[in-house]
């Protein structure tokens, strides 16, 4: 049976603040400060980390457990249990250790980024370059759009929403087969060929 220690540990190494607040509705800025809904507050006060959140108007902070027990009027083991369900999160499978935590997050944020970059120029690609007459012959950035835009989708989903043993596997995978590393290259030399606006 799974403890309740096991699942506040599982639901804080799976889930950051940041990804909770944005899910519950709360946006942030691109500094991470954002409008505390533990206040009445107008101008952002409140401070989204990975780890914990701070409220310099209010002085509420803690983990993403106390954020979302506090936001949704839950005790800490309901909140836990809510992430653990909202996020997909089983909580009875081997965690990553605690001193990994950091570099898997460093490397799942690399991955979106890179797949969120490429994923951009596809769509672009797929609406500028599609052709307008069926005897033309179509540009080779039109047909990489079509080709790669769902596996990317699929990619992109399975970092996005999937478990954390999914968003684990799949960090690893990308990573050792090179795909992030040749994704960030392609996009770069695209910059610098003015390929990408």
């Amino acid at each position: 049976m799974i403890t309740t220690a096991n699942i506040f540990e599982a639901v804080k190494t799976g889930v950051s603040v940041r990804d909770a607040a944005e899910c519950y509705g709360i946006r942030s800025n691109h500094a991470g400060m954002a409008c505390c809904p533990f206040h009445d507050d107008h101008t952002p006060s409140m401070k989204l980390n990975e780890d914990y959140f701070y409220c310099f108007g209010c002085g509420a902070g803690g983990d993403v457990i106390t954020f979302t027990a506090r936001l949704f009027n839950l005790r800490p083991y309901e909140a836990a249990r809510k992430l653990a369900s909202d996020f997909n999160i089983p909580v009875d499978i081997p965690l990553p250790a605690q001193n990994n935590l950091r570099t898997f997050r460093m490397d799942l944020y690399r991955c979106q980024k890179a797949l969120d970059s490429y994923l951009n120029l596809l769509i672009r690609w797929k609406s500028e370059y599609e052709p307008t007459d069926p005897d033309e012959e179509w540009d080779e950035r039109y047909l990489e759009a079509c080709q790669m835009m769902e596996p990317m989708e699929y990619l992109a989903d399975e970092l996005a929403v999937g478990t954390l043993e999914q968003r684990k596997c799949t960090v690893e995978r990308l990573l050792a087969d090179g795909k992030i590393d040749q994704l960030e290259e392609r996009v770069i030399r695209l910059n610098e060929t003015n390929e990408i606006r």
